[in-house]
């Protein structure tokens, strides 16, 4: 193989498989693979995926769910100088196509049961599960043996999640997420000695680079599991199997919502990641009561920077419940107003980045990355405030802060208040069109036993000025959200609109 100087995806393996090569990289169900097994599994695999006829730079699309193969696959594109194109596995129909066809995809990876819902022509190739699969011919291939990647070479295109507009593909080289893997290490405290359950799906970029891939770098024994399973991961807890932990607000208020939650042994968990999007303080209040010696980690950022960009460290939380923290390790920030000028601390405004985790643009949408890139800047999206020692706390997405009567009202606010009602489960706010208000706060509220809109209301009330309170309440079974946790708002707006 041509030697580089190794700041590649696959190559943050790769060292770990030399400096621990009998160390336990990796379990999934009945099977577990050391540090060398893996590595080796990757370079068969890059050669498996070459001998398809792929030529470098075609991308690959990865359509399944987790597993050990997913991961195998991932870094074998790396190896191999192919762009892994990863694919929400709940996608079906014109959103599937949609990936498919604006990303290029050349080949799709996919498991079996999945294989029926790709578009009829589709390419592929079976990740596990049967004779012919990427995991089942792994043996008989002959590991890789041709030239390293570049680290400015692109190895994913991670779409976005698409609550707003139709997904766009940022375009990630091995440099960024190599530094963006060395960002979370540092910021998070990742260390060998952890035993990090991985169960949120892979295809996401909050699990696959924020937490997976650097454990894989500082040496640590992983477990990936098939889904957030709340009894799966009580159970690992107990056994002493899992002491970190990284989980969408969704999957935390599950877990602390449950009966049991008061009973279980979750001592030997020690620390607890949250992200993805916004978690309710009154969860996270509940959580720290109940675990108090818990380390808590508030992660935050977009898939085009990685997706890690700040972080609120155990120690930063008193005071701070709302904040998703400083900058990490590679990231420069600031808040801005809409001519592009940095705004005086507590003053909300657009936050916006400089830093080497960054993607190169949008695949193929070249008018999308010039307005998200600006005067050397990447304006993200997110309306946030930035405090005097440099902790941000983010109060909206921008195009989710609803103007009633003229006065702006983030939802993220009126929503903390909702969830302070032992009634309400989950709680979404959006702005509906109105004839007076111009947009009208509305509430979509899951409900954990009886209420009435009127309570709601007037417990909002209680709690907020009176414009800020919902003008309606709409109760319903559940929630519109992507695999990350996040509420498709967008999707909220167009059903209750």
């Amino acid at each position: 193989m041509t030697q580089g100087h190794g700041s590649t995806v696959d190559g943050v393996l790769r060292r770990s498989a030399r400096r621990t090569p009998a160390r336990v990289a990796l379990k999934y169900g009945d099977r577990t693979w050391t540090y060398a097994e893996l590595d080796d599994a990757v370079s068969r695999a890059a050669a498996l995926l070459l001998a398809q006829g792929l030529d470098k730079g075609d991308r690959v699309a990865a359509y399944g769910h987790n597993s050990d193969a997913y991961l195998i696959a991932f870094l074998g594109c790396a190896r191999a100088g192919l762009v892994h194109v990863p694919v929400n596995q709940n996608l079906t129909g014109p959103d599937l196509a949609y990936l498919l066809d604006q990303s290029g995809s050349a080949l799709t990876l996919t498991d079996p049961a999945l294989a029926g819902r790709l578009p009829a022509g589709t390419r592929t190739l079976p990740l596990r599960d049967t004779d012919g699969s990427l995991l089942a011919e792994l043996a008989g291939a002959e590991p890789y043996d041709g030239p390293e990647p570049r680290t400015e070479d692109l190895v994913q295109l991670l779409y976005t999640s698409g609550t707003t507009a139709l997904p766009k593909g940022a375009m990630m080289t091995h440099r960024a997420l190599v530094h963006e893997y060395l960002s979370a290490i540092t910021a998070l405290d990742l260390s060998a000695g952890d035993l990090p359950v991985h169960a949120l799906p892979l295809y996401h970029s909050a699990q696959m680079h924020v937490f997976l891939l650097p454990y894989l770098a500082v040496g640590a024994t992983n477990t990936i599991l098939d889904a957030p399973d709340g009894d799966r991961l009580l159970g690992l807890i107990e056994e002493g199997r899992c002491d970190s932990l990284f989980a969408p607000p969704t999957v935390w208020i599950a877990l602390a919502g449950r009966p049991d939650f008061a009973d279980r042994d979750l001592g030997g968990l020690r620390k607890a990641y949250y992200g993805a999007s916004v978690m309710p303080v009154p969860v996270l209040e509940k959580l720290r009561e109940r675990l108090p010696r818990l380390a808590f980690y508030n992660c935050f950022g977009q898939s085009e920077i990685g997706p890690l960009a700040t972080v609120l460290a155990p120690n930063e939380h008193k005071g701070r419940l709302d904040s998703c923290g400083r900058t990490v390790l590679f990231v420069d920030a600031r808040v801005v107003d809409e001519e592009g000028a940095e705004v005086p601390a507590g003053t909300p405004g657009e936050i916006v980045y400089r830093s080497p985790q960054l993607c190169e643009g949008y695949w193929d949408k070249p008018e999308e990355s010039a307005d998200a890139f600006r005067d050397g800047w990447f304006h993200s999206g997110d309306l946030a405030v930035r405090d005097a020692d440099g902790y941000f706390t983010i109060v909206d997405r921008v195009k989710d802060v609803i103007n009633s009567g003229g006065v702006l009202v983030a939802s993220r606010q009126v929503e903390d208040a909702l969830y302070t009602h032992d009634a309400v489960a989950e709680a979404a706010v959006i702005g509906l069109p109105d004839e007076r208000w111009i947009e009208a706060v509305t509430a979509v509220v899951v409900p954990r036993g009886e209420v009435t809109e009127e309570t709601l209301i007037a417990h909002v009330r209680e709690r907020l000025p009176a414009f800020k309170a919902p003008k309606r309440v709409h109760f319903v079974p559940g929630l519109p959200r992507n695999a990350s946790g996040k509420i498709l708002k967008r999707e909220l707006r167009d059903r209750l609109g």
